[in-house]
């Protein structure tokens, strides 16, 4: 049996999917990547998982670049002849299950990770393309052996009450997991300093700009924390903070730009809280599932996917998107109150392991693999 694991970045299946792709492979199933070229490829090959580059612009909505990767991952699809797809992300799940049905390949399973650009910006541009969007993928998410895997029930309300997907092809599976052995809590000393971390990809629907006021001001009030930022400009994405911005936050003093991280794991051991003041819809964002297995204090916006993991007041803090002055607020009660922080950090520990454990994810999605493909077949 092959399953291909297509998606619209390689950092996206580095990142949220290795590990299903080598749980494939204990399956004594051959798995295939295929993703635009990347830093990532080379690491794939490293685990050996083979990985297929595919021409194709994340940010393009020129009808003839569209077609051209969609023939290109036709033909991906032809020479492979795997038995089942895998497509993640919004434009992944058009183009690939198009690709898919001209290929042959009845099978297809698509994840719906968040709403995106298309259906939260209200840009002239995000409203042109919505009504195309939601036509492609009615026609994407049909056919008798297809399933759709939503992160939250907000995403499965609605596109089910637009008629995009039918309830008998759905399967509610909260996100890719985490690894609750690696990201773990780590003794500090009771008196550090506050350090404070958003890791994301630097797009303005992400709440950076609110992040960096919210440091602004808390640093001009003489409070004395350490605010750090992980991640890098998404350039392929029209939601993406220009570099010319960043560096004149960096030149501010307020908030320490990162960059990539890659061994997150160590620096959210030495983090005592975690933002994310997303402003749209999630799936079921990662960092938020690493943050809570790792017992730091989460503050987030009370918007789907992000409310999924912190209940107000029990695992976090919940605010209004784009409310400056409620993170303010939040960050200031629990930078000075270690003791609140231990707690809510506590509590999300506990609400990861119980819920959220990257084992029972892929476990979760072999069984949708197993009800998409022929009764006959069996994964083990």
């Amino acid at each position: 049996m092959k399953v291909i694991l297509f998606a619209n970045t390689d950092w996206y299946l580095w990142n949220f999917r290795r590990e299903l792709a080598i749980a494939i492979r204990r399956y004594n199933w051959e798995v295939v990547l295929v993703s635009p070229p990347g830093p990532f490829a080379e690491r794939f090959m490293e685990l050996g998982v083979r990985w297929i580059p595919l021409k194709m612009k994340r940010d393009s909505t020129n009808p003839l670049h569209e077609l051209r990767s969609i023939a290109a991952l036709w033909s991906i699809y032809r020479q492979e002849r795997p038995d089942l797809v895998h497509h993640f992300t919004l434009k992944s799940v058009i183009h690939g299950s198009l690709a898919a049905r001209l290929a042959g390949i009845h099978c297809q399973v698509n994840a719906i990770a968040g709403l995106g650009y298309i259906f939260s910006s209200q840009s002239a541009k995000a409203r042109l393309l919505r009504p195309v969007v939601r036509m492609l993928l009615k026609a994407a998410l049909a056919g008798r052996s297809t399933m759709t895997i939503f992160q939250n029930p907000d995403d499965i309300a609605a596109f089910t009450a637009a008629g995009l997907v039918k309830q008998s092809q759905i399967k509610l599976i909260r996100g890719s997991g985490v690894d609750t052995r690696r990201f773990k809590p780590v003794p500090r000393d009771r008196d550090h300093r506050c350090r404070i971390l958003l890791a994301t990809r630097l797009l303005w629907s992400k709440g950076v700009e609110d992040y960096v006021e919210a440091a602004r001001r808390l640093a001009s009030s003489g409070l004395d924390a350490e605010f750090l930022v992980a991640g890098t400009p998404d350039l392929g994405s029209p939601d993406c903070i220009p570099p010319d911005t960043i560096d004149a936050w960096r030149a501010e003093g307020h908030v320490t730009f990162l960059g990539h991280v890659d061994d997150i794991d160590h620096l959210l051991a030495s983090i005592d809280i975690v933002v994310l003041p997303s402003r749209y819809a999630e799936g079921i964002p990662r960092i938020l599932l690493e943050a809570a297995a790792s017992s730091a204090a989460l503050i987030t916006t009370d918007r789907p996917g992000c409310r999924e993991i912190v209940e107000d007041g029990l695992t976090g803090l919940l605010i209004r998107p784009g409310d400056t002055e409620a993170l303010t607020m939040a960050l200031r009660s629990l930078i000075a109150d270690p003791e609140r922080r231990q707690q809510l950090g506590g509590a999300a520990r506990r609400k990861a392991e119980a819920e959220f454990d990257e084992q029972f994810v892929i476990q979760s999605t072999m069984d949708v693999y197993r009800q998409t493909l022929s009764p006959n077949v069996a994964l083990h």
